[in-house]
């Protein structure tokens, strides 16, 4: 993984030059521009991480090129302004227009070198906090002691250490996105960025600007990639990208760079790729929605999420981590969940994984009352998520599915409802729904509906 990279732009040369030896000797990656159209030109090249930028410049000022790079709202970076004729007017305008600091020439070095690593950190520590705000907080570990989940973690653990690409498959609501932060964590890119994208959310007008960024004249906006740099971008719903993009992203990955929409100049991509998917994407292929090529670069190392009913002796210890982390952060009051109530949960098929546990304690939580959650709640709370579940098949998202998925979803929501209803009795199920035991068997295996804890 790289170090940060700094711009550096000055018109003088020697203090371009010792700047930049400076820099360098400390570990940084350094550009330099003599100019503001130098300076415009090597954004565009390569999105730094700090600006150090000099006031005063034949083409045109310091100051008149930060207030271009802060017409969006703000400033895509942390810039140090550096002035040999400073003034206290020049210092508020610099700090109004958002720059981090003013340094007066002749320039100490020491000086300089705090600013930069406190300007850097600072940056980073901003960051955290906008994610923060903008997402719910992720679970730091996959939580459970199971057999199935040491493996996966162990797995998790020896692929972080390589910088290789990693398509996470599983059910929604499995926890993809937790394994995609606890690999991220674990690896050598741990002090850059995780920068998060849904495809799912995006539209296709505008998926590749999202993640590629954009250039109209002057103005350059970063996309995702950028945003990543020397971190890891997590791909969530990949199989839902359009063609346009997966040849976007296929070229980036092949070439190690990528051009932004209306740009001319390719950038260098140093990125780490994590896709997520809940399709399978072999039938993709063969169906022709998904690029075979993308798919081998995506592959390279395929790690499977379990569904939360592979691992249902991690129920109890998934609940009570619920339990606390809602506690904590929404001051709901503490309850414990009876040991009859913990063992119907095992028991239980969990259609939505752990996402939908996670929903089920926060709602007893919010409803209930008392110090125990029994199993009578429990009862009445999984009776109602499965008439929610029954009257979300009427949604009109079924219809925007193929007929394919659209058969499969509705067939895997009617077996588990009719599971359910019998008890977890395979038989019983075979006399509801009119099947013979060995079809339904394979139906059911097909689907994905856990049959082991059901009894004839």
């Amino acid at each position: 993984m790289s170090s940060a990279h700094i711009l550096v732009v000055d018109d003088e040369p020697d203090i371009r030059t010792l700047i930049q030896e400076i820099l360098e000797e400390e570990g940084y990656d350094v550009s330099v521009a003599d100019s503001g159209g130098g300076a415009r030109r090597q954004r565009r090249t390569h999105r730094p991480d700090l600006i150090l930028l000099d006031v005063w410049m034949e083409d045109i000022d310091g100051i008149s090129l930060l207030r271009e790079w802060a017409e969006g709202g703000e400033l895509p970076c942390p810039v140090i302004i550096i002035s040999g004729h400073g003034t206290v007017e020049t210092a508020v305008e610099a700090t109004r227009l958002g720059a981090y600091d003013f340094i007066e020439k002749p320039i100490s070095l020491a000086r300089l070198l705090l600013v930069v690593e406190r300007a850097l950190e600072a940056d980073k520590l901003a960051r955290e906090v906008v994610d923060l705000k903008q997402q719910l907080p992720v679970v730091p570990e996959p939580v459970g002691r199971s057999d199935t989940l040491q493996r996966l973690r162990e797995q998790v653990l020896k692929v972080a250490a390589h910088d290789t690409g990693v398509l996470l498959k599983g059910e929604p609501g499995s926890g993809k996105k937790t394994f995609a932060h606890f690999l991220h964590h674990n690896s050598p890119r741990r002090q850059g960025p995780l920068v998060e994208i849904s495809v799912g959310s995006l539209s296709q007008s505008n998926s590749a600007v999202e993640l590629f960024g954009s250039e109209d004249e002057e103005r350059v906006h970063y996309g995702r990639f950028e945003q990543a740099n020397r971190g890891t971008l997590y791909i969530d719903d990949i199989g839902d990208m359009d063609e346009q993009t997966q040849a976007r992203l296929l070229s980036a990955l092949e070439t190690r760079s990528f051009t932004r929409v209306g740009g001319t100049e390719p950038v260098r991509l140093d990125v780490r790729i994590v896709a997520a998917t809940r399709h399978d994407l072999d039938q993709a292929v063969a169906a022709g929605r998904f690029r075979e090529d993308l798919y081998y670069h995506l592959n390279v190392v395929p790690i499977q999420i379990p569904r939360l009913a592979e691992h249902c002796e991690d129920v109890p210890e998934l609940l009570n981590y619920y339990v606390t982390f809602f506690v904590d952060r929404e001051h709901l009051p503490y309850r414990h969940f009876v040991l009859a109530a913990q063992n119907r949960l095992r028991n239980y098929s969990w259609p939505g994984n752990v996402r939908e546990l996670k929903n089920l304690v926060q709602r007893l939580l919010i409803l209930g009352s008392g110090e125990e959650i029994t199993l009578d709640e429990v009862e009445s709370a999984l009776q109602a998520q499965l008439m929610n579940r029954d009257s979300a098949l009427e949604d009109s998202t079924l219809f925007e599915l193929p007929l394919r998925e659209a058969r499969e979803q509705f067939e895997k929501n009617y077996l588990e409802h009719q599971l359910q209803e019998a008890g977890g009795s395979v038989g019983k199920l075979a006399a509801r729904v009119g099947m013979e035991r060995t079809h339904l068997y394979r139906k059911l295996k097909a689907l994905g509906i856990d049959v082991k804890k059901g009894s004839d």
